[in-house]
């Protein structure tokens, strides 16, 4: 049984109960199609709130671990038990827990209030007329309303609710894309990290580049121009539009951690800069949110949403309706604007920790790199392994790494701050330094 000790009930009591039926699972200790305990006798037997035990059973459920069963309850799933089909090797190899995950693109597990979430899903679960039928292909009318509002206020996109496209995610929201501009044949990515994005482009037959400013199609993430959060100044934005204007060009602007500007203020869209002509803008809430919610959104310049709206009705959306409703329900009462404030105050903190930590621990044999945006910095350092070998070493040992570049003498890495709990920031950075040999 869970003892809660007294240092623990100074923290978040759910991720305790989170961890130790967790535990029980990936141990089989509760088997694949077993009922959780209900939240009544679990809250009663571990002397907590009920609350305490549903956020922790939301969060197993986020997770994969149970899924809940209408009018009957929790359920473990099978996705431990998958581990026991795999060869001694590979599993030995798969089930090392990560302790610290440096790579991660997570949020902070603290920062995210599910009661309140789960509040607005039962709300919009509740309107059992609406959810009797299918969305709307477009995206919920409702919410494009609030979202034009939203991007207006924030980001200076002036747009129509029409010009507006929803999705789960920025591949789906690609793939509509994609065929409404199909006679441009090139797309230009600022590096090729962009894979998720590249391989969509390369499915619909478009040659991709990288740094090309000849190409039909420039990609571009104004606010995380690197994975270490340097932004594109205004003139560099302006440049990029008047290009594009001169040679017939299509901006496709991922405003991808626009929220997360720290020392300067917000730049400029180029949405917003160019008027709504010749830039796609896309956006989403997985860094605000949680990356489980899959809803992202795309606005459509004028002769791109002329061409959309003759096909709109073959496309089915792939976004949750139920998460629609929620999202909009939840931005109306100022919650989204809220938990920005509250993520913006919580990164800038843990970027400053993790820098701190990784100079204490390696001294002025590193190099450190920070932007003015984003939730990383690039760590520069003495290392005689690949990048593969590095990883596959810090994967034995619990650690999640990211390899930016390698030459033999040093590596560089990217160290994300989001997932990992301020507190491990030193920890992990001397375990880090184990795994590197520095």
């Amino acid at each position: 049984m869970l003892n809660i000790s007294a240092e623990h009930k100074k923290e978040h009591l759910y991720l305790e109960v989170y961890h130790y039926y967790r535990k029980l699972i990936l141990e089989g200790r509760l088997l694949p199609g077993s009922k959780m305990p209900s939240l009544r006798k679990c809250a009663q037997e571990l002397k907590l709130s009920r609350t305490t035990i549903e956020n922790a059973y939301l969060l197993l459920a986020a997770d994969g671990y149970i899924i809940a069963r209408a009018q009957s309850g929790y359920y473990v799933t099978g996705i431990a038990s998958k581990q026991h089909l795999l060869t001694p090797e590979k599993q030995d190899k798969d089930i090392t827990p990560c302790l610290y995950d440096f790579a991660s693109s997570g949020v902070d597990r603290e920062s995210f209030r599910f009661d309140l979430w789960q509040r607005y899903i039962k709300s919009a679960l509740r309107q059992g007329d609406r959810m009797l039928s299918y969305g709307e292909p477009q995206g919920e009318s409702d919410f494009r309303e609030v979202l034009a509002d939203y991007i207006r206020e924030r980001r200076n996109v002036i747009c129509s609710p029409d010009d507006i496209v929803v999705g789960a995610g920025l591949q789906p929201l690609l793939q509509i894309l994609c065929p409404l501009i199909h006679e441009r044949k090139t797309v230009s990515f600022p590096t090729p990290a962009f894979t998720a994005c590249s391989t969509i482009f390369q499915d619909y037959g478009f040659d991709v580049h990288y740094r090309d400013k000849s190409c039909d199609v420039i990609y571009v993430s104004p606010a995380h121009m690197t994975k270490w959060g340097e932004i594109m100044p205004v003139k560099r934005r302006l440049e990029l539009i008047r290009h594009a204007e001169i040679d017939d060009h299509l901006i496709i602007e991922d405003d991808f951690e626009n929220e997360f500007v720290y020392f300067q203020k917000p730049t400029p869209s180029l949405f917003g800069l160019a008027g709504g002509e010749n830039v796609v803008y896309i956006g989403s809430f997985s860094r605000l949110l949680l990356p489980s919610i899959r809803v992202s959104f795309m606005v459509l310049p004028r002769s791109l949403r002329e061409k959309y709206t003759k096909k709109a009705a073959f496309y089915n959306q792939t976004a949750s309706k139920a998460e629609q409703i929620a999202l909009c329900q939840f931005i109306r009462d100022g919650h989204l604007a809220s938990q920005t404030r509250k993520l913006r105050r919580l990164y800038s903190q843990k970027l400053k920790a993790l820098s701190q930590a990784v100079r204490e621990t390696f001294g002025q044999d590193c190099q450190i790199q920070t932007g003015a945006a984003g939730t990383s910095l690039a760590l520069t350092l003495p290392c005689s392994l690949t990048g593969s070998e590095l990883t596959d070493r810090a994967r034995n040992r619990g650690l999640g790494l990211e390899v930016l570049r390698e030459n033999g003498a040093e590596v560089t890495l990217v160290l994300s701050c989001s997932s990992i709990p301020s507190k491990d920031f030193l920890p992990a950075c001397q375990l880090l330094k184990e795994v590197t040999g520095s």
